[in-house]
């Protein structure tokens, strides 16, 4: 499902910090970057979530952006995955799939289903200015391109397509 040009499905989901998440209420405060990752096994995951836990703090103090990492486990999984690799982000628990399915999708691997791996980023009206769904799972966008893209008004900062 290509989302990039319309309005992101709103959703709610736990997060490690233990509070419920609603993207809708995110959007209040600025752009949002929401991050589909395919479980706590998943060691490309944890590098792309390092990077943005490297820009997590400038990009929500300098333009008020929030990082929202939805991972297809069950809360404590994601709760293991967080403290494993000594993330700086919360993650959002979404173990059936159900938010993952309205954006880059599921499938069934050996570890059970998981969300195909992607990246969007919203502007402060939900819509989706930027979408990366990966071809394979190494495949991801990193956190300061997300920074750059941001601050060059949602346009490539290299001057790609």
């Amino acid at each position: 499902m290509e989302l990039e040009g319309s309005h992101a499905p709103d959703f709610t989901l736990d997060s490690t910090a233990g509070e419920p998440v609603t993207l809708s209420e995110t959007l209040d405060d600025g752009p949002t970057v929401v991050l589909v990752n395919r479980g706590h096994w998943c060691s490309f995951c944890a590098e792309q979530l390092q990077t943005f836990g490297e820009v997590s703090y400038d990009l929500w103090f300098h333009d008020g952006v929030d990082v929202l990492p939805v991972v297809t486990d069950p809360f404590g999984k994601a709760t293991e995955m967080r403290d494993r690799y000594d993330l700086d982000l919360q993650l959002l628990a979404d173990p059936d799939g159900r938010v993952a399915d309205q954006y880059s999708g599921t499938e069934q691997t050996s570890h059970g289903l998981t969300g195909i791996a992607a990246t969007y980023v919203l502007d402060p009206d939900g819509v989706v200015r930027y979408e990366h769904v990966a071809d394979h799972p190494a495949d991801r966008t990193y956190g300061n391109f997300v920074r750059y893209f941001i601050r060059n008004d949602f346009a490539d900062p290299f001057g790609g397509a």
